[in-house]
């Protein structure tokens, strides 16, 4: 088995970890690879990186024929406000990038394709339920969660048309040792706490950024794609939320970091109150089908992210 991966961020180099696991050799797709940050993350690992974009079919299709790649794990595109700014990228990335990577795995006779979509992509706006699952309305309003929207119904009509086996994965807030160029206010932010502590800094942190919010560790979300990638017997329309199930407050997100990094300080300026999502997601189904559970819980996840950024900054 082999893999094309488009984006060679946080998700893609957790995937590789994972793959490498049980022998497979991962090959990147990225416009522009960060060489450092893919090496620092993989270590001795073998793969390959192919500076070619997404929204390039001729791109995708020399990479799947030239390594004989029968899986593709889509996680290439812009994140958050970077989809609106400006929109007409931002929607020629995401929504263009799905449109080349469906043709592609059409053309080549893929098996699989796994698409990294995100919690993101619901209408937060409606009335909750009392936990969302993979059934919840799809296009909240904003650039970012229209665009994934647009991309799963992309998908969709291509596996309807064409019938090869695809999974969508909704990952909550993916925090790990990112470089995170596509957008991931998140991830950064959990970043910047960790970091300013492992500094002996004082974090300093705007009152929008204090919400409630759902994560998910990037090594546990790379065993999930893994186990998209290698699962056998899955229903036709795969989709799965990935988090820990429950809603972090920010003060147990603080509480975690403090328990990793002692002495950790944190300053909160004043300013735009915060948007929290206050509704958790419904895991129960990547439980019973895909065999998955996260295996870090917070404070475990929060100890291994320090380490690993230490590693880093040696």
């Amino acid at each position: 088995m082999t893999t094309l991966v488009t984006g060679a961020g946080l998700i893609g180099t957790a995937y590789a970890i994972e793959a490498a696991k049980r022998g497979e050799r991962v090959v990147f797709l990225d416009p522009v690879p960060r060489a450092d940050y893919v090496a620092a993350r993989l270590g001795d690992i073998d793969y390959d990186i192919i500076a070619g974009d997404v929204r390039s079919l001729p791109a995708l299709i020399d990479a799947i024929r030239a390594h004989k790649a029968d899986t593709v794990l889509n996680t290439a595109g812009l994140i958050g406000k970077r989809v609106g700014n400006p929109l007409a990228y931002g929607f020629d990335l995401n929504i263009g990038g799905a449109m080349q990577v469906a043709e592609a795995v059409r053309l080549t006779g893929v098996k699989r394709l796994i698409h990294t979509s995100t919690f993101g992509v619901y209408d937060w706006r409606r009335p909750m339920p009392e936990k969302i699952d993979e059934s919840f309305h799809r296009g909240g309003g904003a650039p970012y969660s229209n665009s994934k929207a647009a991309q799963e119904l992309i998908f969709e009509a291509y596996q309807a048309e064409c019938e090869f086996e695809l999974v969508l994965l909704r990952p909550a807030n993916v925090f790990g040792v990112g470089h995170f160029w596509a957008g991931s206010g998140g991830g950064e932010k959990v970043q910047s706490l960790v970091e300013a502590g492992l500094r002996g800094e004082t974090a300093v942190i705007p009152e929008e950024q204090t919400m409630a919010f759902e994560y998910i560790y990037a090594k546990d979300m790379g065993r999930a794609a893994d186990l998209a990638a290698t699962a056998a017997g899955l229903p036709a329309k795969a989709v799965y939320n990935l988090a820990y199930g429950e809603v972090i407050g920010f003060d147990r997100l603080v509480a975690a970091v403090k328990s990793a990094v002692p002495g950790f300080e944190i300053e909160i300026t004043p300013g735009k109150a915060p948007v929290s999502r206050d509704t958790p997601l419904d895991v129960s189904r990547a439980r019973d089908e895909l065999g998955w559970t996260p295996q870090f819980p917070l404070d475990d996840a929060m100890a291994d992210y320090a380490a690993d950024l230490q590693k880093r900054n040696r």
